[in-house]
């Protein structure tokens, strides 16, 4: 029996694909799911520095609210979409004509202190969605249907917006930090080096200070008086920055661990997990069963 070989490449492709995809996916949301429930929720004044668990209230920041591009509904944070009914031939789809997100930093409050979030490369689930469809390509000023008739209004532009309210709760999962406060310890070597390399940006400038034969030059002495120079000027730095408030921030992990912002509680966030690794397991055992089934087929297997 002849075999159609782009054919079966192609069938492969896709069993194999969603094999490996599925599995991985499985896999990955499991292990988070694990880790979202290990790791307990810490007070903000007392967390440890690293990888924490947050869980307290949204309040707005010193300069006001955000205002959402499409409702202009005040927020704190939102993320948006915008997609074009399209039709070729037989074929319908919804496509994607513009979206954006918001990169202003989130402040969290619990009863022992504040933490500055920065949103930038979360994974954000808000309580608040609206989805509706319309006949401008912007929205903005258009009154918003509610309720099933967003959806059934009818048009060739479909919008989805989502956001973050004030005075809503909101549980943070992220690389915890704190600055100030006569917390953070002194690595002379690290800050001895930053400033030099900050120096070395101005090398003019340094060669004027530090030039003292005037040759265009630094000698190995001329040398050690820079880094004698920048470790005075890394200790009162370090001094300055302990004598200030203790400020506390959350940011995207170094590592690979989940960077979550959501409304709702880990228990929601780690079942709805847990589902997705069953659908992800799904499609594993679908791509496995495709793959042997093509193989036999074709009389390969």
């Amino acid at each position: 029996m002849a075999v159609d070989i782009a054919g079966l490449a192609i069938s492969l492709g896709f069993s194999l694909g969603a094999f490996a995809g599925g599995g991985w996916w499985c896999l990955r949301r499991m292990a988070q799911a694990r880790l979202l429930l290990d790791t307990p929720t810490s007070k903000i004044r007392s967390a440890a520095q690293g990888y924490v668990e947050l869980y307290g209230m949204l309040h707005p920041q010193g300069d006001g609210q955000l205002s959402a591009p499409l409702t202009g509904t005040p927020c704190l944070w939102w993320r948006y979409r915008i997609e074009e009914y399209r039709e070729s031939g037989k074929s319908k789809s919804w496509r994607v004509v513009d979206s954006g997100v918001s990169d202003a930093w989130l402040r969290l409050a619990d009863a022992t202190g504040e933490c500055l979030i920065d949103p930038r490369g979360a994974e954000v689930r808000p309580a608040t969605r609206q989805v509706w469809t319309g006949h401008q390509r912007h929205p903005r000023g258009a009154m918003v249907p509610g309720g099933l008739r967003g959806w059934l209004s009818g048009g060739e532009y479909r919008y989805t917006e989502e956001r973050l309210h004030a005075n809503e709760p909101l549980y943070a999962i992220g690389d915890f930090r704190t600055s100030g406060g006569g917390r953070q310890g002194l690595d002379l070597g690290s800050a001895q080096g930053a400033v030099i390399r900050e120096w070395k940006g101005d090398f003019a400038g340094l060669l004027q200070r530090f030039d003292s034969n005037g040759n265009g030059q630094l000698d190995e002495a001329e040398w050690g008086r820079v880094r004698l120079a920048a470790q005075l000027e890394a200790e009162d730095r370090h001094r300055h920055t302990s004598a200030a408030p203790a400020m506390n921030h959350m940011r995207r992990p170094a590592e690979s661990q989940p960077f979550l912002l959501s409304s709702h509680g880990e228990d929601v966030l780690a079942r709805q997990f847990r589902w997705q690794a069953l659908l992800g397991a799904v499609l594993c055992v679908g791509g496995a069963v495709a793959t042997v089934y093509v193989l036999r087929v074709t009389g390969l297997m």
